[in-house]
């Protein structure tokens, strides 16, 4: 039998529902319906089946997800990925930081940030863009209220502008929704 899957990796564990999926073949129209727009327009996950129990919420929450991780313009992909991953090791979420982890580094062409964050956290020495967006996103993650003036500031000091800022913060925002339903609803799995 697989093992939970305890430590941050890039290899994306499988994911075990707690609750059972529901099923393409047996699904209500409603279900149907909201199962047309994936997160990422890719095949649909375990734990999109297990969304679609409750039909009218997916249907919000996928094209809000697609607009705060994929709309163009704002904040570059790979940086939208690393608020994701911010939030999924602050929130010990192994399975998102390794999904958000693994498109990261398939967007930059660089493992060693993804290294360096699992293996340093907010302490991690990587370059001071990526350094600050890291430490807004794991700040945003830990006391959403504790960010204040300076924590933007140290945005705008390497170079974000507002759209940038208002989508770091969406980007990190959203996974410490979804690092929660991720953990309520199922756990990580070994591969082997």
């Amino acid at each position: 039998m697989s093992r939970v899957v305890r430590k941050f990796t890039t290899r994306v564990p499988r994911w075990r529902p707690h609750v059972t999926p529901v099923s393409l073949e047996t699904a209500t129209p409603e279900q149907r319906e909201a199962l047309k727009e994936t997160p990422s327009g890719t095949k649909i996950s375990d734990y999109v089946l297990v969304l679609a129990h409750d039909p009218e919420a997916l249907a919000a929450r996928t094209p809000l997800f697609n607009g705060i991780m994929y709309d163009e313009g704002g904040l570059s992909r790979a940086e939208r990925e690393l608020g994701a991953v911010a939030a999924s090791f602050v929130n010990r979420c192994i399975y998102c930081a390794a999904v958000h982890a693994s498109r990261y580094n398939q967007l930059t062409g660089d493992e060693t940030v993804m290294q360096k964050v699992f293996f340093d956290g907010a302490a991690a020495d990587i370059d001071e863009r990526a350094n600050a967006i890291l430490r807004f996103a794991v700040r945003l993650s830990e006391c959403p209220p504790g960010v204040g003036p300076e924590d933007v500031a140290s945005l705008r000091a390497v170079g974000l502008d507002d759209l940038e800022i208002l989508d770091l913060t969406l980007s990190t925002a959203l996974f410490g929704w979804a690092n929660r339903l991720m953990h309520t609803l199922g756990e990580p799995m070994d591969n082997r």
